[in-house]
Order: C-alpha cells, then structure tokens, then sequence
C-alpha cells in the first residue's frame, strides 16, 4: 500500500503531522507544568504562556509565523472557549446581584474608559483622535481568562467576585463590536457610519445576542437533558456544542456571538443539569487548551524587535487606564449600587488585561488600516508589564482595602459521581485569621437541616468534629450538603463569620439586644 504522504503534493503531510504533534505535545507539557510556577508566583500563568510563544518564535527557535489573519480566527475561537468556560462554572447566585453593576460597567464604564485614554494618547503622545480611540478601545476590555485564573487565589466576597466574573463575561462584546466600527473608520473614512448609528447598531447586537444566548440555552439544554444518556462525557461534549451554537447563530444574523456564547454558557451552568462535574471538568479542560494555544500564538506572532520603542507609550497608557480611566469607570458605574470606596478601590486595581486587547489589536491590520502594525506591540508590551504589576499585587492589595473574606467557601471537583446522583455538594470552607467562627462550636453553627460538617483538617491532621469541637482560626472544615441547602449554608457561615455566633439569618448582621421590663438584656440567638 503506498503511503498517503505519496499522494500529497505540496498539501500537509504525515512528516508536517508528526514535526506538528511533536512540537504541540512538548509545549503542552511544559505549560501544565508551568502552571506550579505560576501559583508559586502569583503571576497569571498566560505570561509565561507567551513567553513559551517567544521563545519559540523568530529570535528563539526560529519558527516564522506572521499570519495576523489566522491568529485573529483562532483568537475568537480560543476566547469562546474561555467564555463557555467562565459562563458554565459560573453560579447564577453568586452574580445575580452583580448583573447590573458589571452591565454598566462593561459599557458605560467601557466608553468613560475609552474617552479618558483617547484624550492621553491625543494630549500626550500626540496621536490623532483616530488612533488614539482606536487604542483606547482596544485595551479597555478586561481578560475573562485572566480574572478567573487570578480570582481563584483571592478570598474575595461573592459579591466582588460576582462583579469581575461578570464584567470580564460582558465586555468582550461590546468592545470587539467597537474595535471593528473604529478599524473599518480609520481604513476608510469618508465610508464610516455615523457615531450614533454605530451607537444604535451596537446596542442591537448585543440585545439580540444576550436574546439568542438565552433562547439557545435553555432550549438547547432541555434537548441535551432529555437525550442525556449514562455517558457524561458524551453529555460535556453536547452541552459544550449548544454554548458554541449559541456563538454561531448570533454571529449568522449579524449579532454579538460572544455574548451569546457567555450567556448561553450561564444558563446551562444554573438549570441544573446533571453530570455537572464532568461537564465542569471538561469545560476546564477546554478552557485550558484554548488559553494555552492562544497565548502561545500570541507570542509566535510577536516581534520582539518593535518592543523597546513602544515601552514609553505603553506605559504612558497603562498607567492612565489603571489610575485614571478604570477608577472613573468603576466610579461612574458602580457607585449607585453601594459599593464602597474600598470596594471600588479593589474594581479598579482587578481590571486585568490579557488575550482579548493583544488579539484585538490585530483587526486593524486585517481591516487594511493605514499605518497601525505598532499597535500590536504596544499593546504586548502594555499587558505583559501591567499583568507584572497587578496580578501578583491582588492578593495584598485586597487585604490592604480590607475586602478579603475571613473564610473561604467553594465547591470541590471530584471525580466521582455518587454525592452529585444523591443531590449533595462538597463545600470546602477556610476559616481565616480574624474570621468569628473562631471559637464556635459546631452545634452553634446551626446549618440548616441537611448539612453537617464532616471533617476538619487543623495543624496538617484531619480529625471527624463532634457536635461539641470547637473551631479555631486556621482550620479547613469540609462540610456535606444538600443542593437546595446550599446557598442557606453558604449565608450561615459567612453571617456567622462576619458577626459571630448570635448572627442571625438576615446577612450576617447582629439583632439589638431586647429588654423585657424589669429583666436585664438577654441576646437573642
């Protein structure tokens, strides 16, 4: 039989299939490995993504890639993936009250952004107001991939949690939509619609598409549910497909597909689907292979010989966007909402940017705009120095403000499926330093009816409470629930956390003593 690399003329062989996988694998591993050095760090794992792409590029290892147009597919591609990846293990309960503050903020708070860093590019680098609000467009975005790898290590309330989750899911949307609009303007002037029919269409876009993710959704999810066979792989493929429908048809009537795509991703997450663990695993998966790809391409495509005379004007922006621009847009879209000051102080500092600008920056390019190649290195060398500065500062910065929990709960990933067909979760919860669950005792937690604490780990040996053990700061109690407890559970042990044992069920706040007359004050538990 004649081998099929024979019959292949100048099309890609079984030599370019092996040289492929060869490469892929190699670079595969070293980045799951990688991932150690970036918890040990702090920094988010996609620069060392890109320096993996550096390295292998034109001043590494030789490997010649300048295909913007290929990058710019990939690049959607790669982001829906992430998207469907943040909207699935994302908790509707943990953002329902964050869904209009981050709707603000990812378009309100995108053009207050937009407008503060076009007049910095046009006062002080002497840009014109084209480029300079192109820029400015392409950097406003925050990073989905970014913000959810990094809030993973901060113990932050659900609500700000909730907040940044749902604005790094928002605001790719809008912003691609701009980006485009401000590319075909700047190639084609006399062409350009006006601002408020762009204005109008945008709004539009992503009405229909946040229509379209919620039709798809829901629909899509009850015919996956009802055809679910005993196969829960088979099942994560399917429920992952729908999220990617979602993305095609809105983007086949000329809407917003990457709204579609996250909302449609978040309805799935929350109709209570079974095989939730596998799906959740496999979406991960997905998530992971889709950031590495992407920031690897990323840096293949980058040229490190156009980084130094970028490297004043990069950092001219940045510091405008995180001091100037992201504060205001924080202020002017979350103040009516009743965060405070320290709150808004720690929104302004996670406005992490990564992917979504370095692709973007891309579109002019491809849009045959004249005169805007440097755009791409400035903006590389934007993210990888203010990723440098921010992601690794989170932690602090968010105990300075005073907005970290004092305990931590989250679901644990098993492989299992037995607690998940009993209708149970695994809550892991980390009693911190000055958290008032120091003290009480386990009986006093009074978990609602289906839930138990099971275990406690304390000093590096794990121990079975009694209803009598005490807690102490420091220990990691892993608690048994049932699903419709879950949320109730989650509030007791943050009012207690925040107010002690006489918290009572309405957040965590203390009732007032009451007197009866002619007794002393008793409290009421």
């Amino acid at each position: 039989m004649l081998p099929i690399a024979s019959n292949t003329a100048a099309g890609f062989t079984l030599g370019d299939l092996t040289t492929v996988l060869l490469i892929g694998s190699a670079t595969l591993i070293f980045c799951a490995l990688a991932v150690r050095l970036s918890a040990r760090t702090g920094l988010p794992s996609l620069l060392i993504y890109l320096g993996v792409g550096l390295a292998m590029g034109e001043n590494g290892l030789g490997i010649d890639f300048e295909d913007q147009q290929l990058t710019l597919v990939l690049g959607y591609a790669a982001l829906v993936l992430i998207l469907i990846e943040g909207g699935l293990t994302t908790q509707w309960s943990s953002i329902r009250r964050s869904i209009a503050p981050a709707g603000l903020l990812a378009t309100v708070g995108v053009m207050v952004s937009i407008i503060v860093v076009a007049a910095a590019g046009r006062y002080l680098l002497d840009w014109s107001w084209t480029t300079a609000l192109l820029v400015a467009a392409i950097v406003s975005s925050t990073d989905a991939a970014a913000v959810f790898s990094v809030l993973r290590s901060v113990p932050l309330p659900r609500r700000l949690t909730g907040m940044l989750e749902a604005e790094s899911g928002f605001n790719d949307a809008p912003v691609v939509l701009l980006v485009a609009a401000l590319a075909e303007r700047a190639a084609a002037p006399e062409s350009a619609q006006p601002p408020l029919a762009i204005a109008g269409l945008a709004i539009l876009e992503l009405a229909v598409g946040a229509f379209v993710g919620v039709v798809v959704g829901y629909v899509g999810g009850q015919l996956v549910r009802r055809g679910a066979t005993a196969s829960s792989g088979l099942f994560a493929i399917g429920i992952v497909a729908v999220a990617v429908l979602a993305y095609a048809a809105a983007a086949s009537v000329h809407a917003s597909g990457f709204l579609a795509t996250y909302v449609a991703a978040l309805v799935l997450g929350n109709i209570g689907l079974p095989h939730h663990v596998a799906v959740h695993g496999f979406a991960a998966a997905l998530g992971w292979l889709a950031q590495i790809g992407l920031f690897v391409l990323l840096g293949l495509l980058a040229s490190p010989a156009g980084f130094s005379d970028q490297i004043v004007p990069a950092i001219v922006v940045g510091l405008v966007l995180l001091l100037v621009a992201r504060p205001l847009s924080v202020a002017a879209s979350v103040s009516w909402f009743g965060f405070s000051l320290r709150q808004q102080a720690f929104l302004s500092w996670a406005g992490l940017r990564g992917a979504v600008p370095v692709v973007l920056a891309t579109v002019p390019v491809i849009a045959r705009a004249p005169n805007v190649e440097w755009i791409f290195d400035l903006v590389f060398v934007l993210v990888v120095i203010f990723t440098v500065v921010q992601a690794p500062t989170l932690p602090w910065v968010a105990r300075r403000l005073g907005v970290v929990e004092q305990h931590r709960a989250r679901e644990l990933t098993l492989e299992s499926t037995p607690i998940e067909e009993l209708g149970a979760s695994l809550l892991h919860v980390e009693v911190g330093a000055k958290s008032h669950l120091h003290g009480v005792a386990v009986f006093e937690l009074r978990l609602p009816q289906g839930s138990d604490v099971t275990l406690i780990l304390r000093g590096g040996e794990s121990m079975v409470p009694t209803p009598r053990t005490r807690l102490l700061h420091g220990d990691q109690l892993l608690i048994v629930t049932t699903d419709a407890q879950r949320e109730q559970t989650e509030r007791r042990l943050r009012a207690i956390s925040s107010a002690g044992r006489l918290a009572e069920w309405n957040g965590g706040t203390r009732r007032p003593l009451r007197k009866r007359p002619g007794r002393p004050a008793s409290p009421q538990a």
